[in-house]
Formats: structure tokens, C-alpha cells, sequence
């Protein structure tokens, strides 16, 4: 048998996504739609907070055979929930400065028809990801725009380039062998296939948790490729 990319359909990649939604106890049955072409998965209709929004997303994420989504699902906030810009700002400002992960002091930010903005520079991208987290859940919240960037201590390129390695391995989530690492000056260029989409994000995830990483440049293709057996 010669090696070829077994690809998963359109419609079977839909069947799972629509389970996986209909799994997660945050999503009420027929909030959202989903089509799927070319394995790459829109969602829409509308949902009553932006935390909804979020977790439809990562859920489409986590299955196997999705290439990218595209979340066009609107949030549509219940009278009761709705908070005035103000009120939305005093509340983001308190939760950054409660949670132990985030430099506060760094951050900025600002608040426009519901909808939160964070800017700001930090030295890890786990600090960036604790401050979208913080205001995420937030009551009132449409979305949020997170243009905080990384500014860490720069190693070399050939020791970002051994941890980042070293890393893969060491993580059981990912397929260190199907995945090439570059460093050009702060950039982690990343390059190969794996799987699913799940593999391909947490080989992200290690290329950012390594000192010095600026911007990760995500290269990496999903697609699962079959074992050469012996001929038939």
C-alpha cells in the first residue's frame, strides 16, 4: 500500500463538531450552527455571553480533521446582563489586578460599546494569556481584543531552538518528530504535520512558553498521513 493523506470528509468533521457542542454544558442545543467545507469549520448564530462565544471555539478546535474555524457566532447580551462601558472597565481593572499571573501595572485598558481592549507589554506569553482570560468571563463582556505583545529576555537562537526542541519531546501531546523548528531573531517558525488540530495548537503553546519568544509563526498542517505497509 503507498502512503497517502487520509483526509477526513466535510460531513464527518460536522457530525463531531455538532456532538462535541452538544457535549459542553455551557452551550444550549441549536445556540449555533456549523458548516464545514474543506475542513475548515464556520460557526454562527448567536449566543448570550462572549465566554459562550470563546468555548464553541475551542471546542471545534479540539477535533480531529479541523484545519482553521471561523467563528461569526454574534453575542447578543440579555438586558439584565448588559453593563455600561464604565462599569466594564472598573470591573477589568479589579480582576487584572487580582490575579497573581498578570503584571497589571503593565496593562492597559479600555472599553468601547462592551467590547474590551488590552494593550501593554509583558516578558511572558503566559501573562498575556492570564489577562484575556481575566476579563473574558466577565459579566457584560461582547469580546475582547488582545494586543499585548511579549518583550522577554532574548537567548540565543540556537538555545531558543534547543528548548523549544526539548520541549516537543518532552511533551505527550505532540509528534516531536513530524515538527521542524526555526528562530529567526524573536520568531519561532514552526513546520510539518501532525494529526489534529489539537496537536498543532499545543505545539504552539510550547513554542511560546520558551523565555525570549516574541511571535510564533504556526506553519504546522493538519492532515493525517497513512503508514507504508508491505505491498498487497
Amino acid at each position: 500500500m503507498s502512503t497517502r493523506t487520509m483526509e477526513r470528509t466535510d460531513q464527518e468533521i460536522q457530525e463531531d463538531v455538532v456532538t462535541e457542542l452538544k457535549w459542553d454544558a455551557r452551550l444550549q442545543p441549536n445556540e449555533i450552527t456549523v458548516m464545514v467545507r474543506d475542513g475548515v469549520v464556520t460557526l454562527a448564530g448567536w449566543v448570550d455571553s462572549f465566554t459562550k462565544k470563546w468555548a464553541a471555539e475551542r471546542s471545534v478546535h479540539r477535533i480531529n480533521g479541523v484545519r482553521a474555524v471561523v467563528n461569526d457566532v454574534d453575542v447578543r447580551l440579555p438586558g439584565a446582563v448588559q453593563r455600561p462601558d464604565s462599569d466594564i472597565a472598573a470591573a477589568a481593572v479589579r480582576a487584572l489586578e487580582w490575579d497573581v499571573f498578570v503584571p497589571d501595572d503593565k496593562i492597559e485598558v479600555t472599553v468601547a460599546d462592551a467590547w474590551v481592549t488590552l494593550r501593554g507589554e509583558v516578558e511572558w506569553d503566559y501573562e498575556r494569556q492570564a489577562a484575556e482570560r481575566a476579563v473574558r468571563r466577565l459579566a457584560g463582556v461582547r469580546g475582547v481584543t488582545n494586543l499585548i505583545t511579549v518583550l522577554p529576555e532574548r537567548p540565543t537562537a540556537a538555545q531558543l531552538r534547543s528548548q523549544i526542541e526539548q520541549a516537543l519531546v518532552r511533551s505527550a501531546e505532540t509528534d516531536a518528530e513530524s515538527i521542524t523548528v526555526a528562530v529567526e531573531g524573536d520568531t519561532v517558525i514552526l513546520t510539518g504535520r501532525v494529526r489534529s488540530w489539537a496537536q498543532k495548537q499545543e505545539a504552539g503553546r510550547v513554542a511560546w512558553s520558551a523565555p525570549g519568544v516574541a511571535k510564533v509563526d504556526n506553519r504546522i498542517i493538519v492532515g493525517m498521513t497513512a503508514r507504508t505497509g508491505p505491498a498487497t
